[in-house]
């Protein structure tokens, strides 16, 4: 076994991400367990992108085979991810610090970006999803290649309720899969949709029934496995049609910081509120 194996099994590696490897269909897993809320902390972002210079390091060492699927996941009950760290957005923004916001954006992005592009390797990024989805949350799976969901999931873009926008993809990714228009309006809307919905406007790719969202995996595997090479070409088809690139990502992410340091105290006493609320449904 190679050290970076080993470091996938050491408990004490990642301490916000729960990682492990399905050797018979090639799969990846890296689940979400962050601290106090289940939001992007900066702690997560570092154990996600040291996850992915892993499993990089590991597709190259074994000639692009040990993976076919990176799935992200979350190890919280009723919640995939709620978003980015608001109670450090206030923080940063109190203390009018820049550079700060800055850079936790960028690290939002750097995993982002490397989820949409499967991490530049020969496989496929998978968003599990069998909570809610909020914000960040949101944008990380639809970042994911096949965004799986069970029924009931609430998903949605909440920012402008604090009067801000999700400035981590959002757009980038929903206008290309559903038009301008109506990313848009989903984002100056607030409103939180349910899987049910999002699979009839094609954002969700594969709706499962509750409790079924592995089993779906494993079904599209399966399926995908005997049609392989045309769901590999579909890949990079896609990639090539429907390009995003970091620098439109970092652009918008400039536009994003300005604006939060436009908050004012109205806002910013809407933001500490849904700090407590995520705290509290975290905790019960």
């Amino acid at each position: 076994m190679n050290a970076v194996v080993k470091r996938y099994n050491d408990a004490e590696f990642f301490t916000q991400l729960k990682t492990y490897y399905d050797a018979k269909y090639k799969i990846g897993w890296f689940l979400m367990d962050s601290a106090p809320r289940p939001c992007f902390t900066s702690t997560l972002l570092h154990d996600i992108s040291a996850y992915f210079d892993d499993v990089k390091a590991e597709m190259k060492a074994s000639n692009n085979e040990k993976y076919d699927y990176i799935v992200l996941g979350s190890n919280v009950e009723g919640a995939f991810n709620l978003g980015g760290d608001l109670d450090l957005f206030a923080s940063r923004i109190v203390e009018r610090d820049r550079d700060a916001l800055y850079k936790y954006a960028v690290s939002c992005i750097d995993v982002l970006y490397a989820n949409m592009k499967h991490l530049d390797v020969e496989a496929t990024t998978v968003a599990l999803v069998k909570g809610d989805a909020l914000g960040g949350g949101f944008e990380a799976a639809l970042s994911s290649n096949l965004l799986i969901a069970e029924r009931g999931v609430k998903m949605g873009l909440p920012e402008v309720l604090f009067n801000l926008f999700p400035g981590m993809g959002a757009y980038s990714l929903l206008s290309r899969k559903v038009g301008t228009a109506v990313a848009e309006k989903m984002i100056f809307s607030g409103k939180l949709y349910l899987a049910e919905e999002l699979f009839e406007m094609g954002i969700v790719d594969i709706l499962a029934e509750k409790g079924e969202a592995e089993l779906e995996l494993y079904k599209h595997i399966k399926s995908a496995d005997r049609f392989a090479n045309s769901h590999k070409a579909m890949r990079k088809v896609k990639d090539i049609c429907n390009p995003i690139s970091y620098q439109e990502l970092l652009d918008i992410t400039n536009v994003w910081v300005d604006a939060a340091l436009n908050l004012n105290d109205k806002d910013l006493r809407m933001m500490k509120r849904l700090v407590q609320r995520q705290t509290a449904n975290a905790s019960s």
